[in-house]
């Protein structure tokens, strides 16, 4: 509940226990085991903020904040808490303007980023790239934006993906080493990425952090609920959705120096996710952004079972505490009890640490700053209990909320022209036109052979005339050899005739020289 810029927490002593709204933006913590009322704080919490007029942000990891949006339910129990807390005269039962977010699209409008808002940082953790991976990753990204290659989904990083290994060697001396084992390893780390829901959330329109800044016709804040049911089922878009919010935030708010009240308020339940087995460097970067983004004017709620659950470094940034019991039954929980105890200021009348594993459903240790900035001292407190359902709404009432709130402009996936086309149409340029050289190719070669054909059928042309032309000389040769053997033949013929008629007529010469001789 919220009056004269108080936010009424519980009672100590009889006496109430309030957050002064002015120092809400110092961030703070909800801890506490299972079943102690961390879930019931926190609603109360954000009914307080959204009557201030501050927008909230939670996560329903369970599937019961959702009562938020209608009012509770009376009972004796109920009752008997209002008149112990002394809310008679401003106690009723209400419900909260509430709009429902789901990145899986169920329960909600969906909740999308685009791949260049997550970064290659984000990505990297998401999706447990080695650090060689996380260098190639970074270089992708960084030849996208030097290309204009907008990514948005995840068909558009594994378009750019396979074009930079395609084209690996002529990025080599300008980006450094790009490997087709890292490329692969990215390549395969996408799929339990998909699986786990990173289809539905990366893509367009991408959400803008401002419709989450909202207030409702009389002022008050508007609740936004992410259900998250299914989504802590894969802990690791759940951790890096949480980041990618907190750094968007970071990114696009104007400073605020020091509000009256806060511009958001964000409550991450379940938020050890957001620190399991992170790296140094993500801590770091967890730090920065929850130490800078008090001046932008939002405070983040840390909700978990154990501060132990929180880095120091990150733990030491949280102001306003509401610790609920704790169990210690091994030396590790004694241990988590200790640490618990040990990061409030000291209450004289009570030891601390004790009273962390005596406390009851709905009581807590609290200490929030007071109007200077100062640690209050610790106080074992009774939490008021909220006004609205504790339980979850009904889905038709969820329905109608949905279709009433003003954000179904996020219903309907877009798919811009972004790199996968672009890619694409290259892609498809890059084969007509290696289509059309391997065509100029082809009509070169059966040119080349037809030529080499005409030049082959000359050469056999030129081959036969020359044939023909020796045929026909040594033809000629024969016959003007046989018509000289027919000549020398036909003089010898007349030789001899002519030598036989020589030698007849000397014979007859003889004959008569002879006769006349022997008749003389």
């Amino acid at each position: 509940m919220y009056k004269d810029g108080k936010i009424y927490i519980g009672l100590a002593d009889g006496e109430r226990v309030n957050m002064h709204l002015k120092m809400c933006n110092r961030h703070g913590l909800i801890a506490g085991a299972s079943g102690t009322g961390k879930t019931i704080t926190m609603k109360a919490m954000a009914e307080s903020f959204s009557e201030a007029g501050v927008p909230v942000f939670l996560c329903d990891v369970k599937g019961d904040v959702s009562g938020l949006a209608v009012p509770g339910a009376q009972s004796e129990g109920m009752e008997k808490r209002i008149d112990k807390f002394g809310l008679r005269d401003c106690f009723q039962y209400q419900g909260y303007p509430v709009t429902f977010w789901d990145i899986y699209q169920e329960k909600g409008h969906p909740v999308r980023a685009t791949i260049s808002d997550m970064g290659p940082d984000i990505l990297s953790r998401l999706m447990d790239l080695t650090p060689a991976q996380e260098g190639v990753l970074n270089i992708v990204f960084k030849i996208a934006d030097d290309k204009g290659l907008i990514l948005v989904d995840l068909k558009d990083l594994k378009a750019v993906l396979n074009y930079v290994s395609e084209h690996r060697k002529e990025y080599l001396t300008t980006y450094g080493n790009v490997t087709p084992q890292s490329i692969g390893g990215i390549i395969r780390a996408l799929i339990p990425l998909e699986n786990q829901g990173g289809e539905l959330f990366f893509g367009e329109p991408d959400l803008d952090i401002f419709d989450w800044m909202r207030t409702d016709c009389t002022g008050k804040g508007m609740i936004n609920i992410l259900d998250s049911v299914k989504l802590v089922q894969n802990p690791k878009l759940y951790a890096s959705f949480m980041l990618w919010m907190m750094a968007e935030l970071f990114e696009r708010l104007p400073e605020a120096g020091d509000p009256e009240k806060p511009r958001l308020v964000f409550f991450f339940d379940e938020a050890h996710m957001l620190f399991a087995d992170a790296p140094k460097v993500l801590v770091q970067k967890i730090e920065q952004v929850v130490k800078l983004i008090r001046s932008k004017g939002v405070g983040i709620y840390f909700v978990t079972q154990s501060p132990g659950d929180i880095p120091d470094s990150v733990l030491a940034q949280l102001s306003n505490r509401v610790q609920h019991a704790l169990r210690a039954y091994t030396p590790a929980e004694q241990k988590a009890v200790r640490v618990a105890a040990q990061s409030f200021r000291v209450n004289p009348a009570f030891k601390t640490e004790d009273v962390i594993m005596e406390l009851g459903v709905g009581h807590a240790l609290t200490s929030f700053l007071d109007e200077d900035g100062v640690p209050g001292m610790v106080q074992q407190t009774a939490i008021i209990c909220p006004q609205s359902l504790m339980g979850p709404v009904e889905e038709s009432t969820r329905k109608t909320l949905l279709a009433a709130d003003g954000m179904a402009k996020y219903d309907e996936v877009k798919d811009p022209w972004t790199a996968y086309e672009v890619l694409t149409d290259l892609a498809a340029e890059e084969e007509r036109k290696a289509a059309l050289e391997a065509e100029r190719a082809q009509l070169a070669k059966e040119r080349e052979e037809f030529e080499k054909a005409k030049e082959k059928e000359a050469l056999l042309a030129q081959k036969q005339k020359e044939k023909d032309a020796e045929a026909a000389r040594k033809k000629k040769e024969k016959e003007e050899e046989a018509a000289r053997k027919k000549k020398e033949k036909a003089s010898e013929r007349r030789q001899a005739q002519l030598e036989r008629s020589l030698i007849n007529t000397g014979v007859q010469v003889l004959k008569r020289g002879i006769f006349n001789t022997l008749f003389k």
